[in-house]
């Protein structure tokens, strides 16, 4: 008998492990993550994916979706050599690895360069356009932002003319606007800002064609971007990751599944979502994808809606990523194509309602397959497998990323761990925890704070839940979410879930209203369908018949237009809060005979209730005093 041969994987293997089983996540862990050949920075997927599929088509973008053959393309290697003409440009406009590069804009083919490029130099910093010019002042001034990148005149005017008031008040060195994807005509002009060097971005890059990039190329530990984390307290923070955090991620992200080189994803999300620059670019860019981005509108594009299933046979789109409400939508667009090719739709950001998953399949034959994740965890931390379904779990958690489930003490914030199945705070640990928050810019690049967040390496992520043995999350909601009537803790999403069952009702969001009685009681707002003619009062008794018990019956049902929602599409119930907590202030005062003018506002992470009225003020403190929310007068 010969010697015994070893077997030693390929270079490709230990980069792609087999991982379509939930049994395949400890497997995959047996080999350690730094021996699987990771690249150390974007800059470096980038590269790579060059040098390997220089002529493969990268990326299509579909800037008109009413003619999807004029849609343009690139590969691979013509992404590397424009991202490269970027770097060079934003090198020269003063950008180095502690300074960062403010992106404003929705969603063309050179604000995808563009993000790449800020990373390879500096920190890319992009932010909602549709933020307030407060917030966006406060979000660059913290980032340390130099130069600005936004939509030109020709996309956007309103953020265009924002950008440049940004650029002013900032001190930037140079404001860069971005074309269309599909520029006609002459580019408009673009107008002074003292100060600073205004122009086309793809006129400073081809200044700077053909340069190498100016600056050492990212280390694993350098921040890659700042994300805001939405905005769900009212005030958006800022989440840090590193090059490390986003490889590792967007490594856990593409290595899961059925899907190969050869498939094609669709993306819509805007780029300020670390979905979209994590799951939909650079998990793609690692693993040699093609992906077919819609236009600005993303999946606020009524005539790409219209016609998603023509696109998804013209490309033969494997999957897709939306929230939970783009699949309610897509429920009711009617199937006119060959979608064989779609083999599943991912879906996260908020927990995924029952019901929309149940008449998405009905109408599809598409599987979707729930995920998890957040900001302070780069973006991806769990998912689900086809053909292995857990019902009512947002999925296992990915390769290399721990969990558990924790009590921490109120009194003296001490963390307790919590064994399998048991419910509690969701902690995470591993490569993709983030660096930070960003409090601050010092000398030597953004001043960084986990606030408490992170504990010898585990995040605290706010959502309650349980965890078993395999590693499966099933959450229960958000600490801060909890609505508590007369001391019973009741979770929103069953309230939800009920009135999601209602065939008019197409979204649906409850909250806690004060009660003075009660402490709280449920409010549930919905959304019906166009043409619809069933009643709010229609609509409780439906949800008072479909709960598990009688103290989760919402007392009151509002119908709206819309759900309000951040800037990465996940429920903003702080507005909502707002205004059941006015309503119920305004309520009782009227009851007690006093006029009175009421609103709600955030002050220091509290609603607080403002109240303007010529009545005396110890009538007002006594209606007002019965509630646990702080409260002022003025005349």
């Amino acid at each position: 008998m010969g010697l015994p041969v070893t077997y030693t994987p390929s270079a490709e293997t230990l980069l792609w492990p087999e991982c379509v089983t939930p049994r395949d996540t400890q497997d995959i862990e047996s080999v350690p993550l730094d021996r699987r050949g990771l690249p150390i920075s974007t800059y470096a997927v980038l590269r790579r994916a060059a040098a390997k599929w220089p002529h493969r088509r990268a990326i299509t973008v579909l800037h008109d979706a009413r003619d999807l053959a004029a849609a343009p393309s690139w590969t691979f290697a013509e992404i590397f050599e424009r991202t490269n003409g970027i770097a060079s440009a934003l090198v020269r406009a003063g950008v180095e690895r502690g300074s960062a590069v403010g992106l404003l804009s929705p969603n063309v083919a050179e604000l995808i360069m563009a993000i790449l490029a800020a990373e390879a130099v500096g920190i890319a910093a992009p932010a909602n356009p549709a933020l307030s010019e407060a917030h966006l002042v406060d979000l660059f001034r913290r980032s340390g932002v130099r130069v600005l990148v936004a939509a030109g005149p020709e996309i956007d005017p309103t953020v265009w003319s924002t950008a440049r008031a940004l650029a002013a008040g900032l001190g930037v060195s140079a404001l860069y606007a971005l074309r269309p994807t599909a520029p006609v005509g002459t580019a408009p002009d673009l107008g002074v800002v003292d100060g600073v060097d205004v122009r086309y971005l793809a006129d400073a890059a081809t200044a700077r064609a053909g340069e190498a990039v100016a600056v050492p190329e990212p280390e694993a530990t350098d921040l890659a971007a700042v994300f805001h984390t939405g905005g769900t307290t009212g005030t958006p923070k800022l989440a840090a990751h590193t090059h490390a955090n986003e490889v590792a991620n967007a490594w856990m992200a593409a290595v899961n599944g059925p899907l190969d080189e050869e498939s094609v994803l669709f993306a819509a999300l805007p780029l300020f979502h670390v979905n979209a620059l994590v799951v939909t670019l650079l998990g793609p860019l690692l693993r040699g994808q093609s992906v077919v981005w819609a236009g600005p509108l993303g999946y606020r594009d009524q005539v790409m809606l219209s016609r998603i299933w023509k696109i998804v046979e013209r490309y033969r789109i494997a999957t897709l990523s939306g929230v939970p409400t783009v699949y309610s939508v897509l429920s009711g667009i009617p199937v006119d194509a060959d979608i064989s090719s779609l083999r599943f739709g991912v879906v996260g950001a908020s927990p995924l309602p029952p019901a929309i998953e149940s008449a998405f399949t009905a109408h599809t034959g598409v599987p979707l397959l729930e995920g998890y994740g957040l900001s302070e965890a780069t973006c991806a931390s769990a998912r689900n497998f086809l053909g292995f379904p857990r019902p009512g779990s947002v999925g296992q958690r990915v390769p290399y990323q721990q969990v558990k489930t924790v009590e921490i003490d109120e009194t003296t914030g001490e963390w307790h761990d919590l064994p399998p199945g048991l419910p509690g705070v969701v902690a995470m640990a591993g490569p993709a925890v983030f660096a930070g928050y960003v409090v601050g810019h010092g000398p030597h690049g953004p001043v960084l704070d986990c606030l408490g967040k992170v504990r010898d390496g585990w995040l605290d992520t706010g959502d309650l839940g349980r965890v078993d043995d395999e590693g499966y999350i099933y959450l229960t909601g958000r600490a801060k979410d909890l609505i508590i009537r007369g001391g019973h803790n009741i979770d929103p999403a069953v309230i939800e879930n009920a009135l999601l069952g209602h065939p008019d009702v197409t979204g649906a969001n409850a909250v806690g209203r004060p009660d003075a009685h009660a402490g709280e009681v449920p409010t549930a707002y919905v959304t019906v369908r166009d043409g619809a003619t069933v009643s709010a009062a229609d609509l409780r008794a439906f949800a008072s018949e479909a709960v598990p018990e009688a103290a989760s019956a919402p007392k009151y049902v509002i119908i709206l237009d819309a759900l309000p929602v951040t800037a990465v599409g996940k429920p903003y119930k702080v507005a909502l809060r707002m205004d059941a907590t006015e309503d119920a202030a305004r309520e009782e005062l009227r009851a007690a005979g006093i006029a009175a003018a009421v609103r709600c506002e955030q002050v220091d992470g509290r609603l607080t209730v403002s109240v303007s009225t010529s009545h005396p003020a110890d009538e007002v403190e006594a209606v007002l005093n019965r509630f646990s929310f702080p409260w002022v007068t003025s005349p």
